[in-house]
């Protein structure tokens, strides 16, 4: 069982990263293992509504960074998808990799996995950030395991932020409890 963690910030380490890594790391304490991966610095090219991925059942773009994040969320169990809020939204990286998922959509290649959304936003915006996230979780037939949003702004603003923090040990702990059952 593995839990994979998408920070989809162009700032490697920032909030949004801190915060999906605050799950993942609640997931290691309980013998869960993580994996983690920030879109910062990759290439994701946006969708191009081409429709070819009906018919060779994945992403026809080839040259870009989309089919190594997707092999691993294919892979995982559960995925942490997490964004900063950008005008009250995903941010344009994530996405172009959330609509990239098209691909896998017609025979519904993830349902049946768990997710995870999780927003960062200086001061509002976290709100539809989540909708947007669950949504796209939603639409995959993935089962919600919950949310999390966080507020920063500064690099590492969010570890000060209380409830977001607790509320990310929380996920954590339902995760281990899902993936790593008591044999009481």
């Amino acid at each position: 069982m593995k839990v994979l963690g998408i920070s989809g910030s162009m700032r490697k380490k920032g909030n949004t990263a801190e915060l999906v890594g605050a799950i993942l790391g609640r997931c290691e304490e309980g013998g869960v293992k993580t994996e983690f991966v920030s879109l910062a610095g990759r290439k994701i090219l946006p969708c191009l509504g081409c429709e070819k991925c009906k018919e060779r059942k994945w992403c026809i773009i080839e040259n870009d960074d989309w089919d190594d994040v997707m092999q691993k969320v294919m892979k995982c169990d559960v995925l942490v998808i997490g964004s900063p809020t950008y005008y009250y939204d995903v941010c344009g990286q994530l996405k172009n990799f959330i609509d990239r998922t098209y691909s896998l959509y017609h025979d519904r290649k993830l349902s049946g996995k768990k997710g995870v959304a999780v927003a960062v936003h200086a001061n509002k915006g976290a709100v539809r950030t989540i909708q947007t996230l669950e949504a796209f979780l939603s639409t995959h037939e993935f089962s919600s395991l919950g949310c999390v949003k966080g507020t920063g702004y500064h690099e590492g603003d969010v570890l000060k932020d209380e409830k977001a923090m607790k509320r990310a040990q929380k996920i954590g702990d339902k995760i281990v409890r899902l993936l790593k059952p008591s044999h009481d």
